[in-house]
């Protein structure tokens, strides 16, 4: 639901913002202004459009894009904004000051500002078992700018030998890389936590182990997955077998899946999803290709819409993907 189908007492607000965001648009930014993001998320009531507004106006800003998410017979309001505002009218810290007044002011669940020319990028760590094809794509997009990250470190339980093309990028790039294989002596998710413990969130980059709940509750942050198939079907690893299983059954669409990592096995609410059609002229090497990109495609997007503030939890294992 965007903004123009929010009726309440801020309807001639509303109308003048989105009138405002389609004539921004069209001209070039004035490179004195900066780029922020909001996101919000409390109980619903009236006025709540209206005092986001106010208070992105009464500093001088102007809002851009403005998403709303209101669920039919559920008490909670969902808004995402993008707008532009004076850095030096106002500051960042006076901004964070502003956005914690409103969230106080409506009993907010979430309240989130971004200002990503100014703000550290998020610090993430990426783990990757022996299928490297997500790892490689997210490192080249790494390097082209294209992904709004500040890479630590890479992970993995496969042994990748030094003269290959991952080992001379992280090398060319001073990204450690991390072999941590499993033995009775050694507990791997404690390594794990002790190598990533000042990351913001996790990406599964095809790691094909399972990270307990344990893990999961000590990290306390969140973890992104990219699955092989549609879900809720198609749980479970050993993709090579799924994909040959489906191949042999003649299915006409496949695709994948990025979601939240949780203590349920490919259970955790979904971030993205993409599907291909494939059809009889397909064969396996076609198939599993198509395969692959779709995941490549679809871990990039979620990545790149979660740091963007568009990804809001909702109900208990869904998402609002503004």
């Amino acid at each position: 639901m965007n903004v123009l189908g929010r009726a309440s007492s801020s309807w001639p607000i509303v109308l003048a913002t989105m009138k405002r965001s389609f004539n921004t648009l069209r001209i070039s930014p004035d490179p004195s202004l900066a780029h922020g993001i909001h996101v919000f998320h409390c109980p619903d009531q009236v006025g709540i459009v209206a005092k986001i507004s106010e208070c992105i106006a009464s500093r001088g800003g102007n809002i851009l894009v403005a998403d709303i998410f209101v669920p039919h017979n559920k008490n909670v309001f969902y808004s995402r904004s993008e707008f532009v505002f004076d850095p030096i009218k106002w500051q960042r810290k006076q901004m964070n000051e502003d956005f914690l007044d409103l969230s106080k002011m409506f009993n907010a669940v979430k309240s989130l500002v971004r200002v990503p020319s100014v703000d550290p990028k998020y610090k993430i760590a990426l783990l990757a078992s022996k299928q490297d094809h997500c790892l490689v794509d997210l490192l080249h997009a790494w390097q082209d700018g294209k992904l709004p990250v500040q890479i630590s470190s890479v992970i993995s339980n496969h042994d990748r030998v030094g003269n290959t093309h991952v080992m001379r990028f992280l090398e060319r790039h001073e990204i450690p890389y991390h072999y941590l294989s499993k033995s009775k002596e050694k507990n791997v998710e404690d390594e794990i936590l002790g190598l990533v413990e000042d990351t913001d969130f996790l990406v599964l980059a095809r790691y094909m182990q399972v990270l307990s709940g344990n893990f999961l509750k000590r990290y306390g942050k969140d973890v992104i997955n990219i699955h092989h198939g549609l879900l809720p079907s198609f749980k479970g690893g050993n993709p090579s077998r799924q994909a040959g299983s489906a191949f042999e059954a003649g299915v006409k669409l496949i695709g994948a899946t990025t979601h939240f990592v949780t203590e349920e096995l490919d259970g955790g609410p979904i971030i993205e999803q993409m599907v291909e059609r494939v059809s009889h002229k397909d064969n396996l090497l076609s198939f599993i290709q198509k395969s692959e990109n779709l995941e490549k495609q679809c871990l990039m997007k979620a990545i790149k819409s979660y740091c963007e503030l568009r990804v809001l939890p909702y109900q208990h294992n869904r998402t609002v993907v503004f």
